[in-house]
C-alpha cells in the first residue's frame, strides 16, 4: 500500500513524489565502484564454456580405452589398423564443434531474452545489463521483475515478494522500506526500489537461485538410458576383453604382433564409442535449428522432453491472445453518471505506475482529470484480483475506489453478475468499478462496496493460436488452458479458436490431490485459477503419470512452471518466468511450439535408430570373443575389417539417420526398445559369422588360410550388418535407399579393386566359401526379419 502526500510535487515521468524517491549514485560513483571492482561480475551463463565442452567430449571412459589400443596398435601393427583412432577424433572433432556452435547460438539468444533491470543514476531512470550494476546502485522493481542481487527496500508501494525459489515457501511476503530482499525472488504485486548491498560473487543467495531455477536438469529418458545401456557394456566389455586377450597371447601362441592386432580388433568393436557423440550432435543442431526460429532453449534435453509432453497447460493472457486489450464499452450501473466514471477510471489508471494490460487499455481509453491527487493506492495482485486507490477530488471531495473482476467483488447474488457473464460468454473480459466505504488499508475494504460501472475490454486473439492448437489435438496432445480470468470469459474465447470441451470454475474444485485430477482429467478450460492452484494442477496432472508442459508469461505463472516437466515461457514475458523455463519463445509466437515438439520427435526417434546399429555391433562384438575364447581359435578379423565394417554399415549412414526428418511420435521405455533389437540381432550376426568362419577353417588350408577365411568371416558380417541397416532405415525414402545403396556400393568397390583389397587385406578366395558365406548371409536375414516382428508382437515398447 503506498502513502502519497497529496501536496507533494509529482515527477512527470514518475507518478511518486520527488522528494521521497532516492536519486541513485552519481556517474563518478558508479565509476569508482567498478575501479574497486565492486561490480555485479557474476556471468549468467547459458551453457558450457568452450574448456567444459572440449573435455566432456575428449575426456571420456571409452575415448581412453580406445586412445590406449590405439597407442599400441601404432606401434605394433600396419597403419590401416589404426585407423579406428583416426575415425575417433574426426568423431570428437565434430562432437566439438557442433556443441560450439549450439553453443554460440544459445549465448546469443540468451543475450536477447537476458532482462535489464531499471536502475537510477543521477536521479534519471535507465535500464542497464544485470553486469553492469554496482554496489550501492537503486534499483526498481515491478510486478514480474526478478530480483538480481541482495539489498535493501528504499521504497515500496504495495511491494509484494516471493521467494519461493530460495525458501519453498509460496506466500508472498510484503515488504516495508528497510527490508531486505534477496537475489532469485521476484515481484508479484506492487513496486518501489532497494539499494544493491551485495554484488557478484558476494551475493551468494543469487548463486544459488541461479543455479535452482536456470540449471536443474529436465529428466532426459535419452541420457540415462544411453548411461545405463553404457553401464552394462563396461561390465560385458572387461572379462570378455581379459578372456580375448589371454586366449589370443597364451593359449593360441601366435606370432606376437598378429596377436595383438586381433585382439585389439576384437575390443575396439565392444565399445559404442559414437552412440554419446551422435546424441550430443543431435541435440546440438537441434538448438542450432531452433534459434533460428528465436526459440532459446536453456536445457538441452527440453527438446527432448516437450516431445513426449502429453498434456499442454496454457496460459490464455499472452499465450491464446496477445498482450494487448481495447475497451469496447462502459456501462454505468445504477444511474451513475458516465463523465464522473470517465474521470474516476483516468484517475485509476494514472495513479498505477506499473500497469497491467487491463488498466493500460483503461489509460489509453480515458484521460485523467487533472485535479485529482492519488492519496493511497493498493496496486493489482493476482491472488486478490482487483487494484484500488483513494483519491483527493477537485472539488476537495474524498474517494475511493476499486477495480476488478466482478465475480470477486460482488456477492454471489449481486444482479450485475447476470449481465457480466452474458458479456463472458461472447469472450469479453469484463472489471468492475466499484466504490469502496471503507478504507483501502481495511482487509474488508471490498464489503459494502457500491457497484458503480462495468468495463468491457476485448482481447486480441493471437492469429497462430488456433493452427497450433489443432496440431496438438492431431497428435493426442491434451490441451487445458488454466487462467485466472472469468472461466465463461476464457470458454468462449477458446471456443473461437476451435478448442472444446467442459468448462470449470476453479474455486469448485477440490483441494485433494485425487478428486483435482479427476476434475482436470474431465475438464478442458478452467477459469478463476489462483497461482498455487496452478502449481496443484500441475502436481495432480503429474500423480496420473501425465508429462505436463506449462506455458505462461506472467508472473503468477511461475511456480507452475518451475513444477511443470517442460516450462515454456514467452520472450516478452517477465524475468522470473524467463529465469525458470527450459524453453523460451524470444518472437512470444505460441506458433513455434510444434516446431519444438517436431525437434524432439526428430531426436528421440532417430537416436533409437542409430541406437539399434551401435549396440548390435556391441552384442555381436562380445558375443565373437566369447565364442573365440570357448574354440580356442585366432580371432577371425583385425582392426582394419571392423574400422571398414563400422564406417559403412554404422558411422556414415548413423550421421545422416540421427539427423533426418522424423515425425514419428515420441514412445518411452528407451532402453527396452533398443535392447530388444540389438540383442537378437547382435546374437544372430555373431552366431552366423562364426558359423561362416569354422567352414572356412575346415575348407581353406595351407599358406594365407587365415586371410581367407577372415575374408568369408568379413563378407558374412558385413552382409548381415547390412541387412540390420535397411531394416533401421524404413520406411524408405528416396536418400535411404541411396543411402544404403552407396554403402553397399563402397564395400563392393573394395572387393574388386586391387588397391583396396590389399589395404584392407580382403581378397575372396575360389567361389564355394564366398558364396557359402552369401547363404549363411541371406538365411541370417530372413530369420532376423521373422525375429524382430516376433520381437515387436511378444514384447512391445
Amino acid at each position: 500500500m503506498s502513502h502519497i502526500d497529496a501536496g507533494a510535487e509529482l515527477d512527470p515521468v514518475h507518478p511518486m513524489p520527488l522528494p521521497g524517491r532516492a536519486r541513485g549514485l552519481s556517474t563518478a560513483q558508479v565509476a569508482e565502484r567498478v575501479a574497486r571492482g565492486e561490480v555485479n561480475d557474476v556471468p549468467v551463463r547459458s551453457s558450457r564454456s568452450l574448456g567444459e565442452i572440449v573435455r566432456a567430449n575428449v575426456f571420456t571412459r571409452f575415448n581412453a580405452i580406445i586412445g590406449v589400443l590405439w597407442l599400441v596398435m601404432l606401434f605394433v601393427a600396419p597403419f590401416q589398423d589404426s585407423l579406428f583412432g583416426y575415425v575417433i577424433i574426426a568423431n570428437t572433432g565434430i562432437g566439438i564443434i557442433q556443441e560450439w556452435r549450439a553453443k554460440k547460438t544459445l549465448d546469443s539468444l540468451a543475450v536477447i531474452g537476458e532482462a535489464r533491470p531499471t536502475v537510477r543514476r543521477d536521479g534519471v531512470a535507465s535500464e542497464v545489463s544485470t553486469s553492469e550494476i554496482v554496489l550501492d546502485d537503486v534499483i526498481e522493481t515491478a510486478p514480474g521483475d526478478k530480483i538480481v542481487v541482495d539489498g535493501v527496500c528504499v521504497e515500496t508501494d504495495g511491494l509484494e515478494i516471493d521467494e519461493s525459489l530460495l525458501t519453498g515457501e509460496a506466500d508472498p511476503v510484503v515488504k516495508h522500506a528497510g527490508d531486505t530482499v534477496m537475489s532469485g525472488s521476484f515481484v508479484v504485486a506492487g513496486g518501489g526500489a532497494f539499494k544493491a548491498t551485495k554484488v557478484g560473487r558476494e551475493a551468494y543467495a543469487a548463486q544459488l537461485a541461479e543455479e535452482a531455477s536456470r540449471f536443474t536438469l529436465v529428466h532426459s529418458e535419452l541420457r540415462t538410458g544411453i548411461s545405463t545401456i553404457l553401464k552394462y557394456v563396461t561390465w560385458m566389455m572387461v572379462p570378455t576383453a581379459i578372456g580375448l586377450i589371454i586366449s589370443q597371447l597364451v593359449v593360441k601362441q601366435s606370432e606376437f604382433k598378429d596377436s595383438v592386432a586381433r585382439t585389439v580388433g576384437g575390443i575396439v568393436p565392444m565399445v559404442p564409442e559414437g552412440l554419446v557423440l551422435l546424441t550430443s550432435v543431435a541435440f546440438a543442431i537441434g538448438v542450432i535449428r531452433l534459434g533460428r526460429r528465436n526459440v532459446l532453449v536453456q536445457e538441452l534435453p527440453a527438446i527432448e522432453g516437450l516431445a513426449r509432453v502429453d498434456t499442454v497447460c496454457l496460459d490464455k493472457t499472452g499465450t491464446l491472445t496477445e498482450g494487448g486489450m481495447d475497451v469496447t464499452e462502459l456501462r454505468p450501473l445504477g444511474g451513475a453518471d458516465e463523465a464522473y466514471i470517465r474521470k474516476v477510471l483516468g484517475a485509476l489508471g494514472e495513479s498505477d505506475p506499473r500497469p497491467n494490460a487491463s488498466l493500460q487499455a483503461i489509460i489509453n481509453a480515458y484521460q485523467d482529470s487533472d485535479d485529482w491527487r492519488c492519496t493511497e493506492s493498493l496496486p493489482f495482485s493476482s491472488a486478490r484480483k482487483y487494484s484500488g486507490a483513494s483519491f483527493s477530488e477537485g472539488n476537495g471531495e474524498s474517494s475511493t475506489w476499486l477495480l476488478g473482476a466482478p465475480d470477486v467483488l460482488l456477492p454471489a447474488d449481486d444482479p450485475a453478475l447476470a449481465e457480466t457473464e452474458q458479456l463472458n460468454e461472447q469472450g469479453l473480459r469484463v472489471l468492475l468499478l466499484t466504490r469502496a466505504v471503507r478504507d483501502l488499508d481495511d482487509h474488508e475494504v471490498k464489503t459494502e462496496a457500491r457497484p458503480t460501472a462495468l468495463v468491457v475490454l476485448e482481447q486480441r486473439l493471437r492469429p497462430d493460436a488456433a493452427d497450433t492448437l489443432r496440431y496438438f489435438a492431431e497428435q493426442n496432445v491434451h490441451a487445458k488452458v488454466i487462467s485466472g480470468d472469468n472461466a465463461v470469459s476464457v470458454g468462449a474465447v477458446a471456443g473461437k479458436l476451435g478448442l472444446t470441451g467442459r468448462v470449470v470454475d476453479a474455486r469448485a474444485l477440490p483441494a485433494e490431490r485425487e478428486e483435482m485430477a479427476k476434475g482436470l482429467d474431465k475438464g478442458t478450460v478452467f477459469g478463476r485459477v489462483t497461482p498455487q492452484q496452478k502449481r496443484d494442477m500441475v502436481g495432480a496432472l503429474q500423480s496420473r503419470g501425465h508429462t505436463v508442459a506449462m506455458t505462461g508469461d506472467g508472473v503468477n505463472d511461475v511456480l507452475a512452471l518451475k513444477d511443470a516437466d517442460i516450462g515454456v515461457s514467452m520472450g516478452s514475458g517477465s524475468e522470473a518466468t524467463r529465469a525458470v523455463a527450459q524453453i523460451v519463445l524470444l518472437d512470444n509466437s505460441f506458433a513455434t511450439l510444434p516446431s519444438v515438439v517436431g525437434e524432439g520427435r526428430r531426436v528421440i526417434g532417430n537416436i533409437t535408430r542409430v541406437a539399434t546399429l551401435f549396440l548390435v555391433k556391441t552384442v555381436y562384438s562380445v558375443l565373437l570373443a566369447v565364442l573365440v575364447v570357448c574354440w580356442q581359435v585366432e580371432y577371425p578379423f583385425l582392426p582394419r575389417h571392423l574400422t571398414l565394417l563400422s564406417t559403412l554399415t554404422i558411422g556414415v549412414p548413423a550421421f545422416f539417420l540421427a539427423l533426418a526428418p522424423n515425425k514419428e511420435r515420441a514412445k518411452p521405455h528407451f532402453v527396452r526398445r533398443v535392447m530388444r533389437y540389438s540383442i537378437p540381432g547382435g546374437v544372430l550376426a555373431a552366431v552366423a559369422t562364426f558359423v561362416c568362419y569354422l567352414l572356412a577353417r575346415h575348407h581353406y588350408t595351407g599358406p594365407g588360410a587365415l586371410d581367407a577365411e577372415t575374408s568369408a568371416a568379413t563378407l558374412t558380417l558385413f552382409l548381415i550388418s547390412m541387412w540390420v541397416l535397411a531394416i533401421v532405415a524404413r520406411p524408405y525414402t528416396w536418400w535411404r535407399i541411396c543411402l544404403v545403396a552407396a554403402m553397399g556400393g563402397a564395400f563392393l568397390l573394395v572387393l574388386v579393386v586391387p588397391s583396396l583389397q590389399q589395404f584392407f587385406a580382403l581378397k575372396l578366395v575360389g567361389v564355394t566359401m564366398p558364396w557359402l558365406a552369401v547363404a549363411i548371409a541371406a538365411v541370417a536375414a530372413a530369420t532376423l526379419e521373422f525375429l524382430w516382428k516376433w520381437v515387436d508382437r511378444r514384447f512391445p515398447a
